[in-house]
């Protein structure tokens, strides 16, 4: 058994929304560095787009809000990934009760509906292929759900279904697809929440392993199964997140 040839991409285009930063960016260069060639994709053109454009190797930039119905299978139409990263998310913190509808659709088209749409763009090649790669992103909140991010939460919690719904369906044609969940990752998104001391250490406390996470730990999961080492599981939710999702 040949290990580096198992997570060789060359050859494999993909595309990863939401990674001019954070996880986006970190599994994006990942790919890139097994051999990929990578959509690097932000909602526009700006510095850090250009920023994650010079660091990911062999890399194109796309641009496009997925809060805008037409964008997603746009995007799936420049790049023809045959490994699809659905990683852009919106997440809005406030009160249950003071959630308004036009934030709740916001979060969900771009969360869920819009991952729903690229799927369906991208499986026709990648079934003329006979091999893909679909991987969702979800969180720790799938278990977990924040009291101030209900909408989140839930839509991640749908992400988890939709893999398993698909992956019986898709796997007939070479096509995995896969959730990985991540859980308190120090990217810009919790900067300003996990300032807070006293709340830091609270979270932390919830965490079996009592740190918080970095976006590079998540890479070896997706490499994993993004790649033929990972070709022989589907259908899976994948905990990133130091345990914190344990009952």
């Amino acid at each position: 058994m040949n290990i580096p040839t198992l997570f060789n991409l060359t050859g494999h285009t993909a595309l990863v929304t939401g990674s001019s930063r954070g996880i986006g960016r970190a599994i994006a260069l990942g790919l890139a560095e097994c051999g990929a060639k990578v959509a690097v994709h932000g909602t526009k053109p700006g510095k850090a787009l250009d920023e994650a454009l010079a660091s990911v190797p062999r890399s194109i930039a796309v641009t496009g809000d997925l809060s805008d119905p037409e964008v997603p299978a746009r995007l799936v139409a420049e790049v023809k990934p045959d490994i699809l990263v659905a990683n852009a998310s919106i997440q809005i913190r406030k009160p249950w009760a003071e959630v308004t509808q036009a934030e709740a659709e916001q979060q969900m088209q771009v969360n869920f509906h819009a991952t729903v749409r690229m799927i369906q763009a991208a499986v026709p090649a990648m079934r003329a292929k006979k091999w893909g790669r679909i991987l969702t992103i979800g969180s720790v909140q799938q278990q977990r759900p924040h009291p101030d991010m209900i909408v989140y939460a839930a839509s991640k919690s749908a992400l988890e279904n939709l893999v398993r719904n698909l992956a019986k369906q898709l796997g007939p044609d070479g096509i995995t697809i896969n959730n990985l969940a991540p859980g308190v990752i120090l990217t810009d998104r919790n900067t300003a929440a996990l300032s807070d001391e006293v709340y830091a250490a609270r979270v932390r406390d919830m965490v079996p392993l009592r740190f918080f996470g970095e976006s590079q730990d998540c890479v070896g999961a997706a490499l994993l199964l993004c790649s033929d080492a990972g070709r022989y599981i589907t259908g899976v939710d994948v905990r990133v997140d130091g345990g914190m999702g344990l009952p």
